[in-house]
Protein backbone atom coordinates (compact mmCIF):
# COMPACT_ATOMS: atom_id res chain seq x y z
CA UNK A 1 0.00 0.00 0.00
CA UNK A 2 1.02 3.59 -0.56
CA UNK A 3 2.27 5.65 2.39
CA UNK A 4 1.65 9.28 3.26
CA UNK A 5 3.53 11.23 5.94
CA UNK A 6 1.66 13.88 7.93
CA UNK A 7 3.07 16.01 10.75
CA UNK A 8 0.52 16.71 13.48
CA UNK A 9 0.34 18.32 16.89
CA UNK A 10 -1.02 16.72 20.03
CA UNK A 11 -4.08 18.34 21.54
CA UNK A 12 -3.87 19.55 25.12
CA UNK A 13 -7.56 20.31 25.47
CA UNK A 14 -10.32 18.19 23.93
CA UNK A 15 -13.42 20.10 25.00
CA UNK A 16 -16.03 21.64 22.69
CA UNK A 17 -14.56 25.13 23.02
CA UNK A 18 -11.10 23.92 21.98
CA UNK A 19 -12.54 21.88 19.12
CA UNK A 20 -14.51 24.84 17.80
CA UNK A 21 -11.44 27.06 17.99
CA UNK A 22 -9.38 24.55 15.98
CA UNK A 23 -12.01 24.34 13.25
CA UNK A 24 -12.24 28.12 13.05
CA UNK A 25 -8.49 28.11 12.30
CA UNK A 26 -8.94 25.59 9.47
CA UNK A 27 -7.61 22.70 11.54
CA UNK A 28 -9.07 19.22 11.92
CA UNK A 29 -9.34 17.49 15.34
CA UNK A 30 -8.39 13.80 15.16
CA UNK A 31 -8.09 10.75 17.39
CA UNK A 32 -5.66 7.84 17.13
CA UNK A 33 -6.77 4.61 18.79
CA UNK A 34 -5.81 0.95 18.70
CA UNK A 35 -2.54 1.44 20.59
CA UNK A 36 -1.74 1.52 24.29
CA UNK A 37 -3.77 4.69 24.71
CA UNK A 38 -5.85 7.06 22.63
CA UNK A 39 -4.08 10.14 21.33
CA UNK A 40 -5.89 13.35 20.39
CA UNK A 41 -4.15 15.56 17.84
CA UNK A 42 -4.80 18.05 15.05
CA UNK A 43 -3.43 19.28 11.74
CA UNK A 44 -4.49 21.78 9.08
CA UNK A 45 -7.21 20.53 6.74
CA UNK A 46 -4.90 21.03 3.74
CA UNK A 47 -2.59 18.33 5.13
CA UNK A 48 -5.39 15.77 4.74
CA UNK A 49 -6.47 16.60 1.18
CA UNK A 50 -4.34 13.94 -0.49
CA UNK A 51 -5.59 11.39 2.01
CA UNK A 52 -9.30 12.24 1.84
CA UNK A 53 -10.05 13.42 -1.70
CA UNK A 54 -8.76 10.37 -3.57
CA UNK A 55 -9.87 6.79 -4.23
CA UNK A 56 -6.44 5.57 -3.09
CA UNK A 57 -5.89 3.98 0.31
CA UNK A 58 -2.83 5.02 2.30
CA UNK A 59 -0.87 3.87 5.30
CA UNK A 60 -0.41 7.16 7.13
CA UNK A 61 2.87 7.86 8.89
CA UNK A 62 1.83 10.25 11.65
CA UNK A 63 4.58 12.35 13.15
CA UNK A 64 3.09 13.43 16.49
CA UNK A 65 5.64 16.00 17.62
CA UNK A 66 8.56 13.65 16.97
CA UNK A 67 6.81 10.40 17.84
CA UNK A 68 6.09 8.43 14.64
CA UNK A 69 3.17 6.03 14.34
CA UNK A 70 1.74 4.12 11.37
CA UNK A 71 -2.04 4.20 11.01
CA UNK A 72 -4.94 4.04 8.58
CA UNK A 73 -7.90 6.38 8.32
CA UNK A 74 -10.84 4.55 9.89
CA UNK A 75 -13.64 7.12 9.91
CA UNK A 76 -14.24 10.69 8.77
CA UNK A 77 -16.98 13.25 9.41
CA UNK A 78 -17.94 16.09 7.08
CA UNK A 79 -20.06 19.19 7.69
CA UNK A 80 -23.52 18.49 6.20
CA UNK A 81 -23.65 21.85 4.39
CA UNK A 82 -20.09 22.98 3.65
CA UNK A 83 -18.52 19.49 3.31
CA UNK A 84 -15.57 20.67 5.40
CA UNK A 85 -13.73 17.95 7.31
CA UNK A 86 -14.93 17.98 10.92
CA UNK A 87 -13.16 15.00 12.46
CA UNK A 88 -10.99 12.00 11.52
CA UNK A 89 -10.41 8.75 13.39
CA UNK A 90 -7.19 6.82 12.80
CA UNK A 91 -6.42 3.22 13.71
CA UNK A 92 -2.85 2.44 14.75
CA UNK A 93 -1.19 -0.36 12.80
CA UNK A 94 0.59 -3.07 14.77
CA UNK A 95 3.16 -5.36 13.16
CA UNK A 96 1.71 -8.81 12.48
CA UNK A 97 -1.88 -7.65 13.00
CA UNK A 98 -4.46 -7.66 10.19
CA UNK A 99 -6.34 -4.50 9.24
CA UNK A 100 -9.54 -3.90 7.29
CA UNK A 101 -9.65 -1.39 4.43
CA UNK A 102 -11.82 -0.58 1.40
CA UNK A 103 -9.62 -1.19 -1.62
CA UNK A 104 -10.51 0.45 -4.95
CA UNK A 105 -11.20 -1.79 -7.95
CA UNK A 106 -9.44 -1.05 -11.25
CA UNK A 107 -10.71 -2.61 -14.48
CA UNK A 108 -8.14 -3.45 -17.15
CA UNK A 109 -8.99 -3.90 -20.81
CA UNK A 110 -12.17 -3.57 -22.87
CA UNK A 111 -14.67 -6.38 -22.42
CA UNK A 112 -15.53 -8.32 -25.57
CA UNK A 113 -19.17 -8.04 -24.54
CA UNK A 114 -18.94 -4.26 -24.68
CA UNK A 115 -17.35 -4.43 -28.13
CA UNK A 116 -20.31 -6.58 -29.17
CA UNK A 117 -22.78 -3.90 -28.07
CA UNK A 118 -23.38 -4.82 -24.42
CA UNK A 119 -23.36 -2.47 -21.43
CA UNK A 120 -20.70 -2.68 -18.72
CA UNK A 121 -22.16 -3.13 -15.24
CA UNK A 122 -19.62 -2.03 -12.60
CA UNK A 123 -21.25 -2.92 -9.29
CA UNK A 124 -18.41 -2.75 -6.74
CA UNK A 125 -15.89 0.06 -7.15
CA UNK A 126 -14.45 -0.77 -3.72
CA UNK A 127 -14.17 -4.05 -1.85
CA UNK A 128 -13.74 -4.29 1.91
CA UNK A 129 -10.60 -6.36 2.38
CA UNK A 130 -8.82 -7.76 5.43
CA UNK A 131 -5.16 -8.71 5.63
CA UNK A 132 -1.71 -7.79 6.86
CA UNK A 133 -0.56 -4.37 5.66
CA UNK A 134 2.32 -5.99 3.77
CA UNK A 135 -0.15 -8.15 1.79
CA UNK A 136 -2.61 -5.41 0.89
CA UNK A 137 -2.16 -3.94 -2.61
CA UNK A 138 -2.86 -0.36 -3.65
CA UNK A 139 -5.90 -1.58 -5.60
CA UNK A 140 -7.64 -4.74 -6.81
CA UNK A 141 -7.00 -5.04 -10.55
CA UNK A 142 -9.35 -7.13 -12.70
CA UNK A 143 -8.83 -8.00 -16.37
CA UNK A 144 -12.23 -7.89 -18.10
CA UNK A 145 -11.14 -8.41 -21.74
CA UNK A 146 -12.72 -11.91 -21.98
CA UNK A 147 -16.05 -11.00 -20.36
CA UNK A 148 -18.87 -11.62 -22.84
CA UNK A 149 -22.49 -10.45 -22.82
CA UNK A 150 -24.28 -12.17 -19.96
CA UNK A 151 -21.08 -12.99 -18.06
CA UNK A 152 -20.15 -11.62 -14.63
CA UNK A 153 -17.18 -11.62 -12.29
CA UNK A 154 -18.05 -12.38 -8.66
CA UNK A 155 -16.16 -11.92 -5.40
CA UNK A 156 -15.39 -15.65 -5.45
CA UNK A 157 -13.62 -15.25 -8.81
CA UNK A 158 -11.00 -12.86 -7.40
CA UNK A 159 -7.88 -14.30 -5.83
CA UNK A 160 -5.77 -12.01 -3.69
CA UNK A 161 -3.14 -13.99 -1.81
CA UNK A 162 -2.97 -13.36 1.91
CA UNK A 163 -6.21 -11.34 1.93
CA UNK A 164 -9.85 -11.97 2.77
CA UNK A 165 -12.85 -10.20 1.22
CA UNK A 166 -15.59 -9.26 3.66
CA UNK A 167 -18.40 -9.57 1.12
CA UNK A 168 -20.48 -12.59 0.05
CA UNK A 169 -18.84 -14.81 -2.58
CA UNK A 170 -21.94 -14.39 -4.74
CA UNK A 171 -21.64 -10.58 -4.91
CA UNK A 172 -21.22 -9.26 -8.46
CA UNK A 173 -18.20 -7.03 -8.99
CA UNK A 174 -18.48 -6.38 -12.73
CA UNK A 175 -20.20 -7.86 -15.75
CA UNK A 176 -21.69 -7.15 -19.16
CA UNK A 177 -25.41 -7.20 -19.86
CA UNK A 178 -27.26 -6.86 -23.15
CA UNK A 179 -28.09 -3.27 -23.99
CA UNK A 180 -31.73 -2.20 -23.97
CA UNK A 181 -31.44 -1.01 -27.55
CA UNK A 182 -30.29 -4.44 -28.67
CA UNK A 183 -33.22 -6.10 -26.87
CA UNK A 184 -35.72 -3.71 -28.49
CA UNK A 185 -34.17 -4.29 -31.91
CA UNK A 186 -34.48 -8.06 -31.50
CA UNK A 187 -38.11 -7.71 -30.46
CA UNK A 188 -38.90 -5.44 -33.40
CA UNK A 189 -37.28 -7.87 -35.84
CA UNK A 190 -39.30 -10.70 -34.31
CA UNK A 191 -42.55 -8.75 -34.66
CA UNK A 192 -41.75 -7.85 -38.28
CA UNK A 193 -41.05 -11.51 -39.02
CA UNK A 194 -44.39 -12.52 -37.52
CA UNK A 195 -46.20 -9.87 -39.55
CA UNK A 196 -44.53 -11.05 -42.76
CA UNK A 197 -45.47 -14.63 -42.07
CA UNK A 198 -49.04 -13.55 -41.31
CA UNK A 199 -49.21 -11.53 -44.52
CA UNK A 200 -47.91 -14.45 -46.52
CA UNK A 201 -50.49 -16.70 -44.92
CA UNK A 202 -53.30 -14.26 -45.73
CA UNK A 203 -52.13 -13.93 -49.32
CA UNK A 204 -52.09 -17.69 -49.71
CA UNK A 205 -55.58 -18.02 -48.31
CA UNK A 206 -57.01 -15.42 -50.71
CA UNK A 207 -55.38 -16.90 -53.84
CA UNK A 208 -58.01 -18.88 -55.81
CA UNK A 209 -57.12 -22.43 -56.66
CA UNK A 210 -57.68 -23.41 -60.29
CA UNK A 211 -59.95 -26.37 -60.78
Amino acid sequence: MKTLAISVKQRENVGKTSTRALRNQGKVPCVLYGGEKQVAFHAHENDFRKLVYTPDVFIVELDIEGSKVKAIMQDIQFHPVTDKILHIDFLEITDGKSITVSLPVILNGLAIGVRDGGNLMFRRRKIITRGLPANLPNAIEINIEDVKIGQFIYIKDINLEGCEFLAPDSSVVVGVKMSRGAVETDEEEGEEGEESESAEGDATAETPVAE
